[in-house]
């Protein structure tokens, strides 16, 4: 299986990130590691490089207050390892107080989001989305670009999937689907479309006994196995196929 969205390059994997990743290894599961800013992605691409992993280089809409996005910068982190530009995107979820200020909070993510998007299609590289009660403003900005990506964590409506499924974008499924009712979303989602992934340490699924880490992804794959009345082969066939098709510089090596 392919781990398409972990963040083991975060602080909460310091003491047992190795033992983690060659657990995962000796059980079939590759990982790309998700940067959420400058030092991230930098440490993503250095865990890649040392296990034989992959990364994504970008900052997340929610460190966007603290971080400016240079594209020099990140532009210069590119190596045979990075796979895709992300996270990045959009989330509305926690917004200051006052019209003017949610206004300002709202602009400045779509602007450095939208220099994301410029450096992944100068590089080709697909782009790792995030998208939290901002899908309309998301579809407006994604509709007149065309770049390949997938939204990660969806937790979108059936009309959002489609709009989104309409632009040519995967849809990457973690945990969340044992807290939020997804199951009309993923029944919708074409098997040609479907990305797994774990988000972790975040959205642990309820029956995992430890920190979330990509060894809960079988967890998630059974449950949408279930939900779109497929076999566990099957999907995990098909989404290590989709996985491939999008970050076209990975080799699954299993």
């Amino acid at each position: 299986m392919i781990d398409t969205h972990a963040h083991l390059n975060v602080s909460q994997f310091d003491k047992d990130r190795k033992d983690i990743i060659l657990r995962c290894l000796a059980n079939n599961i590759s990982i790309i590691n998700i940067g959420i800013d400058y030092k991230s992605s930098c440490d993503a691409i250095e865990i890649a490089k040392e296990y034989n992993l992959y990364a994504s280089i970008g900052l997340h809409p929610l460190d966007a207050p603290e971080e400016e996005f240079d594209y020099d910068a990140y532009k210069k982190l590119i190596c045979d390892k990075v796979v895709a530009i992300g996270e990045t995107g959009l989330d509305y979820w926690h917004k200051p107080k006052g019209k003017s200020k949610r206004e300002a909070y709202k602009e400045n993510q779509k602007r450095l989001f939208i220099k994301q998007i410029d450096l992944a299609y100068e590089l080709d590289l697909p782009l790792i989305i995030h998208c939290r009660v901002a899908f309309d403003d998301m579809y407006d900005i994604l509709k007149t670009r065309k770049i390949k990506g997938v939204i990660h964590s969806f937790t979108g409506s059936v009309d959002d999937l489609e709009k989104f499924l309409f632009l040519g974008y995967y849809i990457g499924i973690n945990g969340i689907i044992f807290k939020m009712d997804l199951k009309d979303v993923i029944e919708k989602i074409p098997m040609d479309r479907i990305l797994l992934e774990t988000d972790c340490p975040f959205l642990s699924p309820p029956s995992f006994e430890e920190r979330n880490n990509p060894m809960s992804l079988e967890i998630t794959a059974r449950e949408i196995a279930r939900i779109k009345n497929v076999s566990l082969e099957e999907l995990i066939e098909k989404t290590n196929k989709n996985s491939l098709q999008l970050f076209n510089k990975m080799v699954y090596l299993f």
